[in-house]
């Protein structure tokens, strides 16, 4: 089995589908401690060796630090763990550089790391001017050997611009980019190009709703399961509605069906083709869809599924804004669905 990867510099190279740790904070039921670091070591021992997670990720730092510790030495420089530095709203216009300093030695002290592989810092409210003043303590702790790399996450074009500006080096944003959700293809894509920034995909398939479950369902009514699906449903709405998605979803079977593949994998596929991509993220509680995730770097899209899929995405209508506009509105329908204080102090 043949995993891809690519380096997002010199001797850093990550997998092209990277373990989310989302679904292993609680939000998606209870977990079972011991079945999650299994699974983590069935991940790794695939090819799969890049995880996400957070600070803000209810225990998935310490999770992931005792499966590292437990590593023997060849498997433990293979894993690269990606984990994000996310302040409070309310901390925003009285942060520190101690604040900073503090909240990433949390997380090496979770993570049992000595360097932090990637940090992705995120930003909740653009009206509090303090984004690059934080980017740059956070150069500072990298120049001190306590990071690797340094990302972003949900950041729009101009304000990961102006970190650029200020000297902050952004090796990777993570945005949401999807089939249903090209806003990272605009503007975000032409500051890739001129930079070298990469980008890592969450929603790719959009909390499960481009997935075969989904192929010919009603369309689901509030309230829905989970945060993630009332999420990708808001945006479902936004880029066609219940009709214009079926149809998509017909494409993508048809697709699949021609390579053994299901809905999700062409979906994913479709989007590492995407320039300036390095990476899908894919929620995982447990190794259930480790077949498939790993299947999904067997096949290939021709010419005749490119010209199928750009068929439906004609009558997409595409969300307006730049990266994470709609969300950054938090008293928008879907800012409303974000949690913003999350007590990280």
């Amino acid at each position: 089995m043949t995993i891809e990867t690519t380096e997002l510099r010199h001797g850093y190279r990550i997998a092209r589908l990277i373990k989310g740790g989302w679904q292993l904070a609680g939000g998606h039921g209870e977990i079972d401690r011991v079945a999650a670091l299994e699974d983590m070591e069935a991940y790794l021992a695939a090819g799969l060796t890049t995880f996400d997670c957070a600070d803000i990720y209810t225990g998935v730092e310490e999770l992931i630090g005792a499966f590292r510790s437990s590593l023997p030495d060849e498997a433990w420089m293979r894993l690269k763990v990606h984990t994000k530095f996310v302040p409070d709203l309310d901390i925003l216009p009285v942060i520190t550089r101690e604040h900073v300093t503090r909240i990433i030695d949390r997380s090496l002290r979770r993570l049992r790391q000595e360097r932090i592989d990637l940090v992705q810092f995120c930003w909740w409210d653009y009206g509090v001017a303090n984004d690059v003043r934080a980017a740059l303590w956070l150069k500072e702790l990298q120049d001190e050997g306590k990071i690797d790399l340094i990302g972003g996450t949900n950041f729009d074009t101009a304000h990961t611009q102006a970190l650029f500006d200020a000297g902050a080096r952004l090796a990777t944003m993570q945005v949401q980019y999807s089939l249903l959700d090209d806003r990272p293809s605009r503007a975000m894509s032409d500051l890739c190009a001129r930079h070298g920034m990469r980008l890592l995909c969450y929603g790719t398939v959009a909390g499960g709703f481009l997935s075969d479950r989904w192929l010919g369902a009603p369309e689901p009514a509030e309230p829905l399961e989970n945060r993630s699906l009332t999420k990708y449903k808001l945006i479902i709405e936004d880029c066609g509605g219940w009709d214009w998605f079926q149809a998509l979803l017909r494409a993508l079977a048809a697709i699949g069906a021609k390579h053994g593949r299901g809905i999700g994998s062409v979906a994913s596929r479709y989007m590492l083709d995407q320039p300036h991509v390095a990476a899908v993220i894919v929620g995982v509680r447990s190794r259930a869809h480790l077949a498939e995730h790993a299947a999904l770097f067997e096949f290939a899209l021709d010419a005749e599924d490119r010209a199928r899929i750009a068929e439906v995405l004609a009558q997409r209508v595409a969300l307006p804004g730049d990266v994470y506009t709609l969300e950054r509105d938090r008293h928008g329908r879907h800012g409303r669905v974000m949690k913003y204080n999350l007590g990280d102090a």
